[in-house]
């Protein structure tokens, strides 16, 4: 199987529905609403799936790209998928392994935007982005999409984030997170 991204790209993806890959109108409006942000910004992607998500921004020119994926056929997927669009300017890293620990893992790294998708009746939404939050991977500018079922999920508080806009598309809904104002540190230089 595969799908379309931007410029026309083709990727592989896993037949049947354990990656369900992101529609793309829900890709293109993520694209649409992070315009002028992508190109050398610092990306990672939770619960990859079949790497559509990563291999966009790489398309877009995002500098570093870090993908998450439990399910290591798929990691295989990603990988191949990855190379074909990256250029050499470009570094990616796909990580095999639970969400949860992967992130512990990733401490003392930042991301201008991360884009998180896991199955939608898991319970990984609350304990993945408050471990965003802890381990401090979002960057001062940065920003958290989050793809959900627009019945199947209700947020509760995460310390240091805000959710700053919400979007419904039909069964897909994305909502959007920054460091809270209180959070941000800012450089003295």
């Amino acid at each position: 199987m595969s799908l379309r991204i931007y410029g026309n790209r083709l990727l592989k993806t896993l037949p049947g529905q354990d990656t369900r890959p992101t529609l793309a109108r829900v890709r293109e409006a993520v694209f649409n609403i992070w315009q002028g942000t992508i190109e050398d910004c610092r990306w990672l992607d939770l619960c990859t799936g079949s790497g559509s998500m990563g291999a966009e921004a790489l398309c877009r020119g995002a500098s570093y790209v870090v993908g998450i994926e439990k399910s290591s056929r798929a990691c295989t997927i990603i990988q191949q998928n990855w190379q074909q669009v990256a250029n050499s300017g470009q570094t990616f890293k796909v990580l095999r392994g639970d969400v949860l620990q992967r992130l512990k893992s990733l401490e003392g790294q930042k991301f201008d935007r991360i884009y998180f998708d896991p199955p939608y009746s898991s319970e990984l939404y609350q304990p993945a982005i408050e471990a965003i939050a802890q381990y401090q991977l979002l960057a001062q500018n940065g920003e958290i999409a989050v793809e959900h079922s627009p019945n199947l999920w209700n947020v509760g508080e995460i310390p240091g984030l805000e959710i700053c806009r919400e979007k419904v598309y039909g069964n897909t809904a994305l909502k959007f997170y920054a460091l809270n104002e209180s959070f941000q540190t800012f450089d003295e230089s």
